[in-house]
């Protein structure tokens, strides 16, 4: 799902890129790469902040040129506790993400939704702090296979110029995966 999403990037090719991945947990994993000194010899490098996401992300602004989350963005849903409002906790998160993102850059959410009314909390947030974009689902007909992606476009740049939504990956006719030809599907949700 990773690299699904960072493929929905669609990052050009011109250089590096400085990516926020939003979702590390504690940051167990992190901890154990360095304790095994994976990061070292894989010759990986990144630094780990843990911070609730509700509480907005305190970056400067324009410092990535994009960010991917996998499994996350569902929790900000999530009114667990008194203190806990979803739309408040949406609309910190989206407009410091926002922020953060350099002009043109995109942010890519793969998220398991609970209802069609979460993904519309999700997406009106998103739009009021001034994304556009919309949803990609691959495997739209399949229950096992079916993927949500959020993919947000923050503000315009000549770099990303043709700021349209990557086609979803589809299912064949007989209902199962087409690995070999990866169809496309059309099922995707636009917001401008």
């Amino acid at each position: 799902m990773s690299a699904r999403a960072i493929e929905l990037l669609a990052l050009p090719d011109d250089g590096p890129k400085f990516l926020l991945d939003i979702g590390c947990g504690s940051g167990l994993s992190g901890e154990i790469i360095e304790e095994e000194d994976l990061a070292v010899e894989k010759d990986l490098e990144g630094d780990l902040f843990l911070q609730d996401i509700g509480n907005g992300v305190g970056f400067r602004p324009g410092t990535f040129d994009g960010a991917i989350s996998v499994s996350v963005l569902q929790w900000l849903c999530n009114a667990d506790k008194k203190i806990n409002r979803p739309k408040y906790r949406l609309m910190r998160f989206f407009s410091t993400l926002y922020s953060s993102l350099r002009r043109g850059a995109r942010a890519v959410f793969q998220f398991y939704p609970e209802n069609d009314d979460q993904i519309s909390m999700i997406l009106s947030s998103a739009m009021s702090c001034g994304f556009t974009g919309g949803m990609v689902i691959d495997y739209p007909n399949s229950k096992k296979a079916k993927k949500n992606y959020l993919c947000l476009f923050a503000g315009s740049s000549q770099a990303f110029s043709s700021q349209k939504l990557p086609a979803a990956i589809g299912i064949d006719d007989q209902n199962t995966v087409s690995n070999s030809l990866r169809e496309k599907s059309r099922l995707y949700i636009t917001f401008y």
